[in-house]
């Protein structure tokens, strides 16, 4: 399985079309590939709406790629000022597909930018780390590397509220089980962005 992540970034007064346009297009009979997830930003950077997909292979994932390449309204977006953003990743190997289910109203999205050579170590320490923090790692919903760019993971976690997530943060820190240990020092930038489900989005 693989996965792309579209974030498509827009004005705050063009959220709903945007969304509307980007599931009409991933929702398309020529679409390619299985929708998984779809949300706006709603902590930190504002007015981005982003869709999660899976993809059995990856002439699949390119197929599809090159669809909204070569498309003169990618993702049915008509508005030139409309910025959008393609990657690929793969997920860590022992991590299972992303399926539809309910994790709650908040999604995290985290991205950390890794040190050259990072992510092997990266990948060794969250396989040792999960099982020991399984009521903190319920809760994700997918880890994943970037297959191109800058070395990279993503990773998206689902949450009833944020005090949830404070609160199995603050647990799982001060019993030492998160976070895993030896991937921190891999990390050389890291971002979070707190997101809302869309109406239409599988994983809710």
């Amino acid at each position: 399985m693989l996965y792309e992540l579209a974030t498509l970034s827009c004005s705050l007064l063009e959220q709903d079309a945007v969304s509307d346009a980007a599931h009409r297009w991933v929702s398309d009979p020529d679409a390619e590939g299985r929708v998984l997830g779809g949300w706006r930003t709603e902590i930190g950077e504002l007015a981005k709406i982003v869709v999660l997909r899976g993809f059995e292979t990856n002439d699949e994932l390119q197929r599809e790629r090159h669809r909204a390449l070569l498309n003169k309204r990618p993702f049915d977006i008509g508005d030139p000022q409309v910025r959008l953003q393609m990657e690929s990743f793969a997920p860590f190997p022992f991590l299972p597909k992303v399926e539809p289910r309910t994790f709650g109203r908040f999604y995290e999205i985290r991205t950390y930018e890794l040190k050259t050579g990072g992510l092997a170590p990266t990948i060794d320490a969250w396989e040792k780390a999960i099982s020991p923090a399984k009521a903190y790692t319920d809760h994700l919903v997918v880890n994943m590397y970037a297959l191109d760019g800058r070395p990279r993971i993503t990773h998206i976690w689902g949450f009833a509220s944020l005090e949830e997530r404070m609160a199995l943060r603050a647990r799982h820190y001060a019993e030492k089980l998160w976070p895993p240990k030896g991937g921190p020092q891999q990390i050389e930038n890291a971002t979070s962005t707190i997101c809302i489900t869309e109406p239409w989005s599988p994983l809710q």
